[in-house]
């Protein structure tokens, strides 16, 4: 049975301008299969009050684990949103419970699917991306289920075996990677972006030549990414 315990409530219903801060809703829960209790943040826009609108899931880099929620706003979406900035449609940012080990992919996609079946979700869009150890994280719930999401766009992303690229050649994705990256080398976008090419996926690559690990600070403020991504839905 699944057990919600509310943290914390906050409006998510927008009647406003578009500079009115945006805080979402923080809730532990505990998946059915995997046992896994996950902190999530979610923004509700005001779009879905009348209609189905699209959802963008979005997985942190390793430095946002944890059980503290607040820390789910440090990076990418959540972190526009907590300083006022309005999306026309859904963001779900989980937080990945273990400090050191990666996601639960089984658990992120259960929290996806009560989302889904408890809002006004459309569910021909739903987005997908991720930053360094969550976009790794993304890879796997793309692979895993690769009949979910219209769309991903990954950030300095740790990629998984190339062997499984032919998971998702059918998705439009985007990869963006900093080239003075320590942490994880743009060798490792750039090969799988290679393996998807050579697949005749429809994927692009952006390479920012001065950029160390933190490549998501720019790639997440673009306007046009999210553009992108309301242009995909599923056939």
């Amino acid at each position: 049975m699944k057990n919600f315990i509310l943290l914390s409530i906050i409006t998510t219903l927008f009647l406003g301008c578009s500079t009115q801060s945006t805080p979402g809703i923080f809730e532990t829960r505990t998946t059915v299969t995997s046992a896994v209790e996950m902190n999530y943040f979610l923004y509700t826009p005001k779009e879905a009050l009348s209609e189905k609108v699209p959802l963008l899931l979005f997985l942190h880099g390793g430095g946002e684990s944890g059980d503290n929620p607040e820390a789910i706003k440090t990076h990418g979406p959540a972190k526009l949103i907590a300083a006022g900035k309005d999306f026309p449609f859904y963001v779900l940012a989980p937080q990945n419970p273990y400090k050191r080990g990666f996601w639960d992919d089984q658990a992120v996609y259960n929290l996806l699917q009560e989302i889904i079946s408890t809002n006004n979700v459309d569910p021909k869009r739903i987005y997908l991306s991720g930053m360094s150890r969550g976009g790794y994280g993304a890879w796997r719930l793309a692979m895993n289920y690769p009949d979910t999401f219209a769309a991903m766009a990954l950030v300095c992303a740790a990629s998984v075996p190339k062997a499984y690229a032919k998971r998702v050649k059918h998705m439009p994705i985007k990869l963006f990677h900093g080239l003075k990256d320590k942490v994880i080398p743009a060798s490792e976008t750039i090969d799988m972006y290679k393996e998807l090419t050579k697949l005749k996926a429809d994927v692009s690559l952006k390479l920012y030549p001065e950029a160390t690990h933190d490549s998501w600070t720019e790639t997440y403020e673009q306007d046009s990414l999210y553009k992108w991504f309301l242009s995909k839905q599923l056939k």
